[in-house]
């Protein structure tokens, strides 16, 4: 009796599609060729397409000559810390200075009729994609309807790309470049004052009998080796904790360093009595910036040589050409997605009205029904 009455359903099934052949036929077909011609009278968009080569790490002039610095070393190191150069500049390609640098460019409010600067920055980022692909390239794709237009915007973001990081401190040698440039100033004019000090006040006859100069350059030699040891300690506070190994044997090199100017200083003090103890601190003061001075403009110039062979960072694998075939619409999937929609969409229906039909042979149904009606305010009115 089960088998039974599963052929009995199917018979139904098939004899209720068999009544609505002809609409299940021809309306899903209609519904097709009128998205068909639809899609004609919607204008065609281009896609342009970009690849471009994040900058590549490398090593740098500074790698053969930073050891040579001892503390000074460290604080070079702990400016830099790029990671992964392809995130940096997917998120710098989707930034909103990028975004407004290319509607200002291309005059995209007027283009997209965009009455604020918002919705022009939301129609932009639904027309370019950036996307990073496994093999370490980056690829920009460009939208519009003009397909000129579409190609010079993906190789505009790539100019933008190149004049935005100019600005920025991205790689490297641009962090240390700034940090010793910062570094460089500030010593500069320490030792401008200095020196001035040194000059107002004179000095004494019996400086001379001491002969105070190889002293007084190897106590600020230290100075100068203290103060860049302090440095790369606060340096290092920031990415490790105060019991790393290289943390704690920065304290014994700190404390070595105080102790060896200790006895220099002791012994200077020994040689010299009270008045020329004035001058040979503000002469020690003088080469202690000095010092200072040549180790950060040495590691300046160093970072600005490795600036200079990063300039060209962004490199093109395949510029944006004007694109011969249109992106979209897709005529032929519209066509087909529109008709394989209507069928669904018609069978359902059909099947729908078929079991309302044969429930209203039932009398508890068609009151059920009729109650439904009333509810959703379809009752009929009475005559």
């Amino acid at each position: 009796m089960a088998q039974d009455d599963d052929e009995i359903s199917l018979l139904d099934l098939v004899e209720t599609l068999a009544e609505r052949f002809w609409l299940l036929v021809l309306g899903p077909l209609a519904v097709g060729l009128a998205a068909l011609g639809i899609s004609f009278t919607t204008p065609p968009t281009f896609t342009a397409k970009t690849v471009l080569m994040p900058p590549q790490a490398q090593q740098s002039a500074a790698a053969s000559l930073i050891q040579s610095l001892g503390a000074l070393g460290g604080v070079a190191g702990a400016a830099a810390g790029i990671k992964n150069p392809n995130d940096q500049i997917v998120a710098l390609l989707k930034s909103r200075t990028l975004s407004d640098r290319m509607i200002d460019r291309f005059e995209l409010m007027t283009v997209y009729k965009a009455k604020l600067r918002q919705d022009a920055r939301q129609t932009l980022e639904g027309s370019v994609r950036v996307s990073a692909g496994k093999d370490g390239l980056i690829a920009i794709e460009a939208d519009d309807k003009d397909p000129k237009r579409a190609a010079s915007m993906a190789n505009a973001y790539v100019q933008e790309l190149s004049k935005l990081m100019g600005s920025l401190a991205m790689t490297e040698a641009q962090q240390r470049r700034v940090f010793f440039e910062r570094q460089l100033k500030d010593a500069k004019d320490n030792m401008t004052r200095a020196e001035l000090a040194l000059k107002a006040g004179g000095i004494e006859a019996d400086i001379f009998k001491s002969s105070p100069q190889a002293a007084v350059t190897a106590v600020a030699q230290v100075q100068a080796q203290i103060a860049a040891q302090e440095v790369k300690l606060g340096a290092m506070r920031g990415y490790m904790t105060e019991s790393a190994p290289e943390f704690r044997q920065g304290l014994v090199e700190l404390q070595a360093l105080r102790a060896q100017l200790s006895k220099l200083e002791a012994s200077q003090k020994s040689q010299v009595g009270g008045g020329g103890n004035d001058y040979i601190t503000r002469y020690r003061d003088y080469k202690y910036f000095e010092t200072l001075f040549e180790l950060f403009a040495k590691q300046y110039e160093i970072a600005r040589v490795d600036e200079s062979r990063e300039g060209a960072v962004i490199q093109i694998v395949d510029p944006a050409l004007e694109p011969e075939w249109k992106s979209k619409p897709k005529r032929a999937l519209i066509a087909v997605i529109a008709t394989l929609a209507a069928g669904f969409a018609l069978v359902l229906y059909v099947f729908v009205r078929k079991a309302i039909a044969n429930a209203s042979t039932d009398p508890e149904t068609a009151a059920k029904l009729e109650r439904i009606r009333g509810l959703l305010g379809f009752r009929k009115k009475a005559a």
